[in-house]
């Protein structure tokens, strides 16, 4: 079953992400798909929370920023029959876009095609996305082309996602299947 779960920054998604990667892995392999390119302080004490978060639980942490259909072949040749948790499609996103200097148009697509991909191969994938549109400013074109393109990309999983999950402060709502 592939999983989509959005929230809003610090609101225990990836801890419910966790969890539930966690319990649908019953022997099966369990990978932690970490995205994120730390690049301030404040996002390393974020990944060591996260590893602390999920210590003991199992998890083969794998760091790739980007093109996770990659994961099932050399010199990965990860299991495809194992769980999955990508943590997240918002730092994969803006690595794909921002990550090599240049601005890539072509971001967005490239992204959404591979991790559609990515679930149809697997099938048992927790994908892990910020809720970023709430905000009533209006940001540089960058900025907008950034949140557009994470919303398609939300939408392009959700819609392939058998569950749906937003998280709000802790507790867990289905928008899509049944918990």
């Amino acid at each position: 079953m592939n999983v989509f779960v959005s929230g809003g920054a610090k609101n225990g998604k990836s801890s419910f992400a966790q969890r539930y990667a966690f319990d649908m892995a019953k022997g099966k392999k369990l990978y932690y798909l970490a995205t994120m390119v730390a690049t301030d302080d404040e996002d390393k004490l974020r990944i060591q929370r996260h590893v602390a978060d999920r210590d003991g639980m199992g998890f083969i942490t794998v760091e790739k920023p980007l093109n996770m259909c990659e994961l099932f072949e050399e010199p990965y040749s990860l299991d495809r029959d194992g769980v999955f948790l990508l943590d997240s499609v918002t730092a994969q996103l803006a690595n794909a876009m921002f990550g090599m200097g240049d601005f890539d148009e072509h971001a967005t697509e490239k992204v959404s095609n591979d991790l559609s991909k990515f679930a149809e191969l697997s099938g048992n994938v927790v994908f892990v996305s910020d809720y970023i549109y709430s905000e009533s400013r209006i940001f540089d074109d960058f900025t907008e082309s950034y949140r557009r393109g994470l919303a398609l990309i939300d939408r392009a999983l959700a819609h392939k996602c058998e569950l749906v999950c937003e998280v709000i402060c802790g507790n867990v709502i289905a928008r899509k299947g049944s918990l």
